[in-house]
C-alpha cells in the first residue's frame, strides 16, 4: 500500500510538472518528484523525519524556480502519516507552516489578485490539509478503539476465567472435605478394627490373620492416597496437581495384593513410568487397578495377565483373565468400565472390552506423551 501511495504521489507531481507549460522543466524536477513518492515508503518508521523532509523538499523546489505544483499535493500523504502515528502537533505545525509560507510568497509575487489567493487557492489547500490531517487521525483513533476494545475483551475473559477457577477450587476444597470426613474416617476404622481384630484372633488361626493383615495394609495404602487426593485437591499449584498419586512403579504391590486374594496374576511390563507423561501413568495404574479390582469382586477367575508395552509413541494396556464370559459378565460393565473408558478418552486414548466364553479382557490405548 505505502508503494502504491508513493507511486501515485510521483505520478501525480510528474503529471503536473509535465502539464504546466509555464515554465521549463528538466530532469531535477522529475527527480524531486521521485523523491516526494520515495519519502513515502518511511512514513511509517519515520513519520516525522518523511514530514520535515517533504516540507524542506517542497520548499526547495520552488527555489528553484520549477513549474508550480501546488503546495498540498507534495505534503498531503506526509502530514496524514504523521497524524496516523500520533504526531498531531507535527501535522498541524507543518501545515500552517506550509500555508503561511506559500501564501506569503504568493502574495509578494503579485501575479494574482488577492481575492483569488484567499478565497479560491487558501481554501482548497487548507481544506486539503485538514482532510488529510483528519483522515490520519481517526484511522489512529479507529485502531486505538479497536486495541481498546480487545483488551476489554482480553481482561473480561481473564475475570471470567478466575472466577470459574474460584469456583472450581471452592468445589474442588468442598469435595476434599467430604473425602476426608468420610471415606478417610471409614477406612481409618477399617484399618484400626482389621488391627483389633488380628490381637483378637492370636496367632491360632493364621489363614485369618493373614486376611486381616492384608485388610490393614490395603486400607492403609488407600487411606495415603486418599490423603494425597484430598492435598491436590485443596492446592491450586500446577506442581501439586501433576503430582503423581500412583503410578506403575506401584504396580508390585497391587499384584501382590491379588495374589493375596487367590488370584494367580502375570506381568509383562515393558514400559518404565519415566516413558510416560505423568497423567498417563496415573491413568494407566488406575485402569490396572480397577481391572483387577473386577477380576476379584466379580469374575470368579483363577489367573490374570497384565501386560503394558510402548508401540509407535503410545502406550497399549491388556489385562485378560480366565473367569466368567459371555453372558456373565453385567456387573463388569457397570461404573467401573465407565469410569476407566472415561478417564482415558479424556488423555486421547481409547479402551475396549471383550467377552469370550472363556475370559474377559480390558485393552486401552493412551498416548505416551501430552503434548
Amino acid at each position: 500500500m505505502d508503494a502504491l501511495l508513493g507511486a501515485a504521489v510521483t505520478l501525480a507531481l510528474a503529471l503536473i510538472i509535465a502539464t504546466s507549460g509555464s515554465r521549463p522543466a528538466d530532469a531535477l524536477a522529475y527527480l524531486f518528484a521521485v523523491g516526494f513518492g520515495l519519502l513515502i515508503l518511511l512514513r511509517r518508521r519515520m513519520p516525522r523525519t518523511v514530514l520535515v523532509l517533504s516540507v524542506l523538499g517542497m520548499f526547495a523546489y520552488y527555489t528553484l524556480d520549477y513549474p508550480p505544483i501546488g503546495v498540498a499535493v507534495p505534503v498531503v500523504a506526509a502530514l496524514f502519516s504523521a497524524s496516523e502515528a500520533g504526531l498531531m502537533m507535527w501535522s498541524v505545525g507543518a501545515a500552517l507552516v506550509v500555508f503561511a509560507v506559500s501564501m506569503f510568497f504568493r502574495v509578494l509575487d503579485g501575479g494574482e489578485a488577492i481575492g483569488f489567493l484567499v478565497g479560491y487557492e487558501s481554501v482548497s489547500n487548507i481544506a486539503l490539509f485538514a482532510a488529510a490531517i483528519a483522515l490520519g487521525y481517526g484511522i489512529r483513533a479507529r485502531r486505538l478503539r479497536t486495541a481498546q476494545q480487545a483488551e476489554i475483551v482480553r481482561l473480561t475473559e481473564a475475570q471470567l476465567a478466575r472466577e470459574a477457577e474460584l469456583r472450581v477450587q471452592a468445589e474442588r476444597e468442598r469435595i476434599s472435605r467430604e473425602l476426608h470426613d468420610t471415606v478417610g474416617h471409614t477406612m481409618s476404622v477399617i484399618s484400626l478394627q482389621a488391627g483389633v481384630a488380628a490381637e483378637a484372633i492370636g496367632p491360632g488361626d493364621g489363614t485369618a490373620n493373614e486376611a486381616l493383615d492384608r485388610i490393614r495394609t490395603a486400607s492403609k495404602q488407600s487411606l495415603s492416597d486418599l490423603r494425597s487426593m484430598v492435598r491436590i485437591l485443596r492446592s491450586d499449584s500446577d506442581q501439586d496437581k501433576t503430582r503423581r498419586i500412583q503410578s506403575l512403579s506401584a504396580l508390585p504391590q497391587l499384584v501382590d495384593a491379588a495374589r493375596g486374594a487367590g488370584i494367580e496374576v502375570s506381568t509383562d511390563i515393558t514400559v518404565m513410568p519415566s516413558d510416560l507423561s505423568a497423567p498417563v501413568d496415573t491413568a494407566a495404574y488406575r485402569v490396572i487397578q480397577e481391572s483387577i479390582t473386577n477380576v476379584i469382586r466379580h469374575s470368579r477367575s483363577t489367573r490374570a495377565h497384565v501386560r503394558a508395552d510402548l508401540h509407535d509413541g503410545h502406550l497399549w494396556l491388556s489385562i485378560s483373565d480366565n473367569g466368567r464370559g459371555r453372558g456373565q459378565d453385567d456387573q463388569r460393565t457397570g461404573y467401573g468400565i465407565a469410569g476407566m473408558t472415561e478417564r482415558v478418552r479424556l488423555l486421547g486414548g481409547s479402551l475396549t472390552t471383550h467377552s469370550l466364553p472363556d475370559g474377559f479382557t480390558v485393552e486401552a490405548t493412551i498416548p505416551a506423551r501430552l503434548p
